[in-house]
């Protein structure tokens, strides 16, 4: 059963802490074997990842074939279903919609002393997203890490998805199509991150990698970040609900139980000022359970890490809601976009009854790349600016260094950095002798 809490109690403030700092990823100490993974790539390249991928995933490449083929992809492309198709092509008009919007603008301004200021924004040249294989291939994964670097303008987009066994996942070919992205190795682990961080003879290296994927992969990410960039370290799913107790309970259940369903280590709670309503949606999901396919990965998920809190209002509600900082967080209630601006640490917000949040993960258009393990308090979700630099932009004119030149001189004295203080005290005698 999950855990029952309500903050009326004595023990409220332990029992809220504990659940907080409670440990959800029991991952193997797997680094030693990335880093030996990753040294062997770095040193045999291909040889190396061809070797762990007949090992890992039960798969014989040679460098010819690590990439899909244009011929290959095509026919897996041909057997989606016309109604899978038409739907994930919706979803990537609706993603590359959203993300379209979030593309910043270049600045350049004049100041007062005739300084001349501003930015620009350019996309990394390449970028490689991981994709994993087996069951846990998602065709939406592939939209949300791919069309946001193409609207970015990355110029080379290269995808690793795991295929173990040699069975390919048809959908996720045909996303990457749709997202624009025409290599695809079918490779994955350690080894994966490896190459694309580092290169090999057939594999390019680039210059970011995101994506999510197991133990080994994201140590591996946590190893070659500072060689490349990367998107997060994600951990199990999450989702947050606070209902005031009108939404029908059923609803309430299932969208707790849509992420229960990821993962044994995924966490689903509710928070509500309503007792009764607790109780209902806490029978609503043992209901569920009973007839999910996932029952089991669900069940054990809502067993060992779910929770339902009782508050005394909705205000509290959010101010708890801020302290865990959930990456998905639905307000079903009447006035959401009231309680929402008392939320200031979230990955999402799905606002209303009528939003639920696997809308978010498909079709909605904002990115389910989100930052999880609470660290919705300082970091976000997926975005174009992922796959974009800002580079600043300052011009002196000889009256703008005349004016403010001075402080910088004062400011390179008193930090005993001589060579920058002499690098303006040049300018400015020049300036002075001709003026």
């Amino acid at each position: 059963m999950p855990v029952f809490l309500s903050t009326a109690d004595a023990g409220f403030e332990a029992a809220f802490a504990a659940l907080l700092s409670a440990k959800r990823e029991d991952a193997p100490d797997v680094d030693d074997a990335v880093a030996a993974i990753i040294a062997d790539v770095r040193a045999r390249g291909d040889a190396a990842v061809i070797e762990l991928t007949e090992r890992f995933d039960r798969l014989r490449l040679t460098p010819e074939t690590l990439a899909f083929s244009p011929a290959e992809i095509a026919a897996e492309c041909a057997k989606v279903p016309a109604v899978e198709r038409a739907a994930l092509e919706l979803a990537a008009e609706r993603i590359r919609a959203y993300h379209v919007r979030q593309m910043p603008q270049d600045a350049r301004w004049t100041d007062p002393e005739g300084a001349s200021l501003g930015w620009r924004w350019t996309p990394v040249s390449a970028a490689g997203l991981y994709v994993p294989g087996g069951l846990a291939s998602y065709p939406s994964s592939v939209l949300m890490n791919a069309i946001p670097a193409k609207v970015a303008g990355v110029e080379r987009l290269v995808i690793c998805a795991p295929t173990p066994g040699g069975q390919a996942n048809p959908l996720v070919l045909l996303a990457a199509r749709l997202a624009g992205v025409e290599t695809v190795y079918r490779i994955g682990g350690a080894q994966a991150i490896a190459a694309l961080a580092y290169g090999t003879a057939t594999i390019s290296p680039v210059d970011k990698i995101t994506g999510p994927g197991n133990a080994y992969v994201a140590a591996a990410k946590r190893r070659v970040f500072g060689k490349v960039g990367i998107d997060m370290i994600a951990g199990p799913s999450e989702i947050l609900v606070i209902a005031d107790g009108a939404t029908d309970p059923d609803w309430v259940a299932l969208d707790l139980l849509s992420q229960a369903e990821h993962d044994e280590s995924a966490q689903a709670i509710l928070v509500t000022p309503d007792a009764a309503f607790a109780r209902a949606v806490t029978a609503a999901v043992e209901a569920r359970l009973e007839t999910l396919e996932r029952r089991a990965i669900a069940g054990a998920s809502w067993r060992d890490y779910g929770a339902v809190i009782v508050t005394r209002d909705l205000d509290e509600a959010a101010a708890l809601s801020n302290r865990i900082a959930p990456e998905h967080l639905e307000l079903c209630v009447d006035a959401p976009e009231t309680l929402a601006t008392r939320i200031t640490h979230a990955g999402a917000i799905f606002l209303g009854p009528w939003t639920p949040e696997a809308i978010g993960d498909y079709v909605g258009g904002p990115n389910h790349v989100l930052p999880t393990a609470r660290s919705a308090r300082f970091s976000s979700g997926l975005s174009v600016m992922d796959f974009l630099k800002r580079t600043t932009l300052a011009r002196m004119t000889p009256a703008a260094l005349k004016a403010i030149g001075p402080a910088a001189e004062t400011l390179a004295i008193s930090e005993s950095l001589q060579a920058h203080g002499l690098s303006v005290r040049a300018r400015l005698d020049r300036l002075n002798e001709a003026g």
